[in-house]
């Protein structure tokens, strides 16, 4: 079974099999997408972003204002949301990383997800968005100062070091919302601070070499609890661009 005889037995359809990204089934009032597993992190998949609207040349991708219309029939009409999984293929990708998506696999079977939109995102999940903080443990391996700062973590380290070298750059405002503890309780905030990892230890998942600078970045306990709110976790950027929209 090929994927348009797969959606077809579901009753739904698209405006074109070669590049729809997302099918609908008008009188069942229910809209499939397939969800990459690049994209898929336990149960929650980003099925759609705003990022994907252009092709690296800057032309508008047909499918995505497709697919932003079924989702929107999900937010606002009341209908059902369903997934199947997808394996990637990079066959059609050239040496830069730039080319189509293509499918390598795909799993004929759908399940219901509930939708989420945080920034310019859509995930599709169980219902169960989030997950918990790391604890920070200050007991770094190796820290080398230099013109190449490096610290040596495993997947449940965090260096106190490290922490220090990145406040000593970006300072204590947080990158997200710009709330600095110091200025809001005095005294007893002033160098208060998360710091979150610009990718999460839990996703490398081995030993690795960290740029307190580039790697690094100061966040509120806020802003850090809300940046894993979703799985895969926002990006900085993101969040930021949430919270603008939010105070708006």
């Amino acid at each position: 079974m090929n994927r348009r005889e797969f959606i077809e037995s579901l009753g739904a359809t698209c405006r074109n099999w070669q590049w729809s990204w997302s099918f609908v089934n008008a009188d069942e009032r229910f809209v499939v997408f397939g969800a990459w597993d690049i994209h898929t992190e336990s149960s929650t998949s980003v099925i759609l972003s705003e990022d994907w609207e252009r092709t690296e040349g800057g032309r508008r991708k047909p499918a995505f204002a497709e697919s932003r219309e079924h989702l929107r029939l999900v937010e606002e009409e009341g209908y059902r949301l369903f997934t199947f999984a997808m394996e990637y293929s990079g066959d059609r990708v050239d040496e830069r990383g730039v080319g189509p998506a293509t499918i390598g696999a795909f799993t004929p079977n759908v399940e219901e997800r509930v939708l989420r939109r945080v920034g310019g995102q859509w995930y599709a999940s169980d219902g169960k968005i989030g997950g918990t903080l790391p604890e920070e443990v200050h007991d770094p391996r190796r820290y080398t100062e230099g013109a190449s700062v490096l610290v040596s973590l495993n997947a449940y380290e965090r260096s106190a070091r490290a922490r220090a070298a990145c406040i000593a750059h970006h300072g204590h405002r947080c990158a997200a919302c710009g709330f600095d503890f110091g200025k809001a309780f005095g005294e007893l905030g002033e160098g208060y601070i998360h710091v979150h990892h610009i990718v999460s230890l839990a996703e490398i998942g081995r030993e690795y070499e960290v740029d307190p600078v580039s790697d690094l970045v100061p966040i509120c306990p806020n802003c850090h609890a809300m940046i894993h709110r979703t799985t895969p976790a926002l990006t900085v950027d993101q969040l930021r661009e949430h919270v603008r929209k939010s105070r708006k």
